[in-house]
Formats: structure tokens, C-alpha cells, sequence
């Protein structure tokens, strides 16, 4: 599983990539980055998503644009269909393929404009996720100059998504290349391997090849966060998706994503997600 700078090639006669991504598995951490943005659906599949410093929940229909060059990675917990494949529809497109067409199509200036916006990510809002997923799904079996009109209208619709929330900082920016590109990915790899089996800031220097101090500095620069924390947003991540998809006891909860103690489990889900385990679990449990 081991992260890259990915190369992307559209197909002859194309001026964009695609790909249906269908896993039976799981779909695992693979944290990349590339200059292409990338519109990806994700469906059967619940998890947490990292793009940039942000860590969050997804669950069917998650609908988000990366902006280019911003790392990223998906890594399920669960399917809603156990029969079906985890599945993510992915486009990838230049940011000046969407500035040439806004350019010359004046209907199209709002997607320049999301474009934009999207340099630290977009998730957008479930209704316009809704509206635009048929148009998705259908535009994988259309022929080239069909998807092309197809994702221009998904893309038009999405710039109209007043309630697209961003999802990392305006801090987030990429890692420079070399040395410290290598070493981030390594510890960053390690630790989405490991986290729920405990981990210490001596292991994670070794794998960086960097004495405790500078992993500290290094992995602060990139996420923004100390490794504490973004462990502790990763075991509770895996909760809320536990408890968002499963009737297993907290309690068990609590121990499967790396906790000793449920007390300490409690205080930090309640200090993150300003509730508590049961609270969070009953919401999914209303009707929305």
C-alpha cells in the first residue's frame, strides 16, 4: 500500500479520466496526490476520508471535489449492501479544462469558480449528491462525446451547491517533494496500518528516519495537527462509523478501534463530536 504521485492518462480521443472502481474487500489507504482535480462518488461504503488535514465519516452518495495536487486517500469499514462491491466513480480533469470552457462557454463561469474553491476540497450537500448521481452513473456506459456533455452538466450543477462545505484548511498545502514527501508517507501509511494496536512516537521516528523532535515538526507542518490528535480522530472516525452501522455494545466499540479504557473513550468522542457514543448512535437512529 504504498503512496505515490499519481499519473493519470485519459483515454485516445478524450480530454478527461474516469474510472469505475469496484472492490469486494475493503477500499484500502492509499494516500496520493495529483495535479488533476478529482470528482469522486462513493457508494455501498461507509468510512473516513483524509484530503489534506481533514479526517471525516462518508457513507453512501458522499459526493466530494479534491482540488489538485491536495493528498488524499478514502478507507472503508463497512459495505450497506455486504453482497455488493464498494464502489467509487472517480473523474479526474485539469483545472484549466474547466477555465478553458468557462472561458469560452460564459454559462459555464460558476465552474470555474467551484473550481477554485475546490483546491482544499468540496464536499457537497446530499441533495445535490441525489440529483446528480444518475447523471453519474449513467455517464460511465456513455459513449466519449456524450460523458463530455454529461459531466459538464454534473459539473454546473454542482457550482450551483450553495451548502458544498470545505473540507481542509486553507494551511493544507502539499508537502514538498524529496525527502520529507517519502518520510510523511511512510509514518502516515504505518499508522493507518496500526493505530487500533497502539503505537509510539519512537516507532513512528524510526519508519521517518527522523529523531522525535523533527517527526513532531515534520508531521505538524503536513496535517496541521500533533500525532495525538490525528490518531485520536482516526480511532473515533472508526467509531462513529461502528456505531452509525452496527448494534454492537460501545463498550466493544471503544476496545475494537484502540481503547483501554471506556471512560477515556467517552471523554474524547464527546470532546470531538460534542456528543456522546449513545447520542450519536441515536441520531442515525431518527428519522432525518
Amino acid at each position: 500500500m504504498k503512496p505515490f504521485l499519481e499519473k493519470l492518462q485519459p483515454q485516445p480521443g478524450t480530454s478527461w479520466a474516469m474510472l469505475n472502481r469496484r472492490l469486494d474487500d475493503a477500499i484500502p489507504f492509499q494516500w496520493h496526490h495529483h495535479p488533476e482535480l478529482e470528482l469522486t462518488l462513493t457508494l455501498n461504503s461507509r468510512g473516513q476520508r483524509f484530503i489534506g488535514d481533514h479526517i471525516g465519516s462518508y457513507d453512501d452518495g458522499d459526493l466530494v471535489l479534491i482540488g489538485p495536487n491536495l493528498p488524499h486517500s478514502w478507507s472503508s469499514t463497512a459495505k450497506i449492501d455486504p453482497g455488493k462491491p464498494h464502489i467509487a466513480l472517480v473523474m479526474w480533469f485539469r483545472p484549466e479544462w474547466a477555465r478553458k470552457m468557462a472561458e469560452a462557454f460564459v454559462e459555464l463561469r460558476a465552474v470555474s469558480a467551484m473550481v477554485e474553491r475546490a483546491s482544499t476540497g468540496l464536499k457537497f450537500s446530499r441533495q445535490h449528491a441525489e440529483r446528480v448521481r444518475p447523471i453519474i452513473e449513467e455517464l460511465f456506459g456513455q459513449p466519449a462525446d456524450a460523458r463530455l456533455l454529461s459531466l459538464m452538466q454534473v459539473l454546473n450543477l454542482l457550482a450551483q451547491d450553495a451548502a458544498a462545505e470545505p473540507l481542509a484548511s486553507l494551511r493544507s498545502v502539499p508537502v514538498a517533494g524529496g525527502s520529507d514527501r517519502a518520510r510523511i508517507d511512510r509514518v502516515l501509511d504505518h499508522i493507518h496500518l496500526n493505530y487500533a494496536s497502539g503505537l509510539s512516537l519512537a516507532e513512528l521516528a524510526d519508519i521517518a528516519a527522523l529523531s522525535p523532535s523533527g517527526l513532531h515538526r515534520l508531521f505538524r507542518r503536513h496535517t496541521q495537527l500533533s500525532i495525538t490528535d490525528y490518531i485520536m480522530r482516526l480511532k473515533i472516525g472508526e467509531a462513529c462509523a461502528m456505531l452509525s452501522a452496527s448494534s454492537r455494545p460501545i463498550a466493544y466499540i471503544a476496545e475494537a478501534v484502540g481503547y483501554t479504557s471506556l471512560a477515556n473513550f467517552n471523554r474524547q468522542f464527546l470532546a470531538l463530536k460534542g456528543m456522546t457514543p449513545r447520542r450519536y448512535r441515536q441520531s442515525f437512529q431518527q428519522p432525518r
